[in-house]
């Protein structure tokens, strides 16, 4: 029966980041909130590891999941040729809701799924998620649902759409409005929004003001 680590409080938290961390050592997925939703998470550069998250959620290799990372130096040694806007952007916005889109580094030895050469990363602003990566380094994560159904707020509602195809949940409390990240494609001329989440377009066009919202049907 998959577990519930309370990490509210300083013991819970220390508990569940070395149980997490054994996981992902072991190839294995588990449970982490983030400053927007649950995700499900695995080592990024374990095949397998990155085959149970998407079997976990009903999804296939074309919908590949982004990589979450804890601090905005390692920018470089996941992307290539990263361009001023998105160095810009990241240093705007992370961590925090912002999921950027740009050319993997060709040298990585991992497996995504079809990401077409791309890699899709994130600096979330979390506490927990944070001290996890510092433990495991860059993790695949997407949202802690099953595909097709809303994403959970809640260690509880992830558990209930995931059940034992994860061993281990980190519980960090409500993650209230459960609105995902916004993602920009840094490897389009103009750099295109793709999904708005959390973070507004305008808010982007402070940044980057020639950004293009492909989300706009009139656009």
């Amino acid at each position: 029966m998959s577990e519930i680590i309370d990490c509210t409080d300083d013991a819970g938290r220390a508990e569940g980041l070395a149980r997490a961390h054994e996981a992902i050592t072991a190839q294995e997925c588990i449970v982490l909130p983030t400053d927007t939703v649950y995700g499900i998470g695995a080592d990024a550069f374990s095949p397998r590891a990155v085959a149970t998250l998407l079997a976990a959620k009903g999804r296939g290799r074309t919908m590949p999941p982004p990589v979450l990372v804890a601090r905005p130096e390692v920018l470089d040694g996941l992307a290539a040729e990263v361009p001023q806007g998105a160095r810009d952007l990241a240093a705007a916005f992370w961590p925090g809701p912002l999921t950027l889109i740009l050319r993997a580094q060709p040298s990585l030895t991992w497996d995504l799924g079809e990401t077409h050469g791309t890699v899709a990363l994130r600096m979330p602003d979390d506490p927990i998620a944070l001290d996890l990566l510092g433990l495991t380094g860059p993790l695949a994560v997407s949202s802690a649902n099953r595909t097709g159904h809303p994403a959970a707020s809640t260690a509880v509602e992830a558990r209930d759409q995931l059940g034992d195809a994860v061993g281990l949940y980190l519980d960090g409390g409500s993650r209230g409005d459960n609105v995902p990240s916004t993602i920009v494609d840094c490897t389009a001329e103009p750099f295109v929004v793709v999904r708005v989440g959390a973070l507004g377009v305008d808010r982007l066009r402070e940044v980057v003001p020639d950004l293009t919202n492909g989300t706009d049907t009139e656009a």
